[in-house]
């Protein structure tokens, strides 16, 4: 059967400390890669051309969709794949990717798992899914100045194949912040999208009543997506929670309910707040996250421990605070089951053990 072609393609800027790793990784299944460099000034380029020689320049205009297309534009297989420098991919995803190409199915955009947490074992404690592998011949086009995007549309699949994002040296924190800022400035009124993603730049630059206005903001907008709203509201309690507002913090987690069904994050973030002076509130929070089903292919953000191990590991401490040691060690051997190696876990174990527990 005959297989597809895939060009990777990559917007660079002073990425020598991390680019060879996934370069290694892209020429195991490239048939053509594709290097967009955006201003480098270390030996970004000199990597490179260990393993391409279609290496182009772009003039940075604080806008990575642009950056996107012109990358897109050069590359010339069946279908157009982007990584980030800072990318790595297992063996055995690169072997997905490999059966992927002569599986003989047929789709215009293909979504991976996207990895950017993960604990000791390199087992994702934060993932979603991002589109991945597009047909060339279809001519999408990725938009929004940050957080660039392509919008879903023909025949979309979803494979089980994980790349994995390990941060390198990164831009100021307040980059994106910026260039938010001076598209306002301009007079942009931004999309709903920008506008969810402006919102949590200002969160993670500590100006949290602006956050807050934004974030309000957003979840008026009806064309907004839900799972960005649900995100919002999770957003927003933390924003609230800084500024030691706690019931303001639940109300905001309460209101993603009127989107969707709770999820875990959700969830575990109430029954975090009430774990401070209610452990019974507490306590059915955590046991009704337990209850939440992951769905990555809604493509929102996942935290994998909150739908198992965190509610446990917190149940375990919360009827051991309450006196229900048994109860407590019930929960610890699940701990035990998911994370053997934790500290937290290693601490409970030992806590056990001295009281008697086997």
């Amino acid at each position: 059967m005959k297989k597809f072609t895939i060009s990777v393609c990559f917007i660079v800027k002073n990425e020598e400390k991390v680019f060879e790793k996934i370069l290694k990784c892209a020429q195991k299944f490239a048939d053509e890669i594709v290097v967009v460099d955006t201003g480098s000034t270390d030996k970004t380029i000199e990597f490179a051309r260990k393993y391409t020689d279609k290496i182009y320049n772009f003039k940075w205009c604080d806008d990575f969709s642009k950056a996107r297309n012109f990358a897109f534009s050069k590359g010339t297989c069946d279908y157009l794949m982007w990584l980030d420098a800072d990318d790595f991919i297992f063996e055995k995803d690169i072997k997905k990717i490999f059966d992927l190409k002569v599986s003989g199915k047929t789709f215009d955009m293909a979504f991976f798992k996207y990895v950017t947490g993960y604990d000791e074992n390199f087992k994702p404690t934060f993932e979603f899914e991002r589109e991945r592998l597009l047909r060339r011949e279809v001519g999408y086009q990725w938009v929004e100045p940050v957080h660039e995007v392509i919008v879903p549309s023909g025949k979309v699949i979803h494979e089980d194949i994980k790349i994995y994002h390990f941060k390198g040296e990164k831009e100021r924190a307040d980059r994106n912040l910026k260039i938010y800022e001076k598209r306002i400035a301009e007079g942009e009124l931004l999309s709903p999208r920008a506008l969810f993603y402006y919102a949590r730049e200002l969160y993670y630059n500590a100006f949290y009543l602006k956050a807050i206005a934004e974030f309000n903001e957003f979840l008026k907008r009806k064309d907004a997506w839900i799972e960005n709203k649900i995100e919002a509201c999770l957003n927003l309690s933390y924003c609230y929670l800084c500024l030691e507002e706690k019931e303001n913090a639940l109300r905001s987690l309460f209101q993603s309910f009127v989107y969707d069904l709770p999820r875990a994050e959700i969830l575990c973030q109430i029954g975090k707040i009430y774990y401070d002076y209610d452990y019974k509130k507490s306590i059915y929070y955590y046991s009704l996250a337990l209850k939440c089903e992951m769905d990555i292919k809604k493509g929102g953000f996942i935290l994998p421990d909150y739908y198992k191990f965190i509610p446990y590991l917190q149940l375990c401490v919360l009827h051991f605070r309450l006196g229900d040691y048994k109860k407590a060690f019930f929960y610890h051997k699940k701990c035990l089951k998911l994370k053997p190696k934790h500290s937290s876990v290693l601490y409970n174990d030992n806590v056990f053990k001295n009281l008697g527990f086997k």
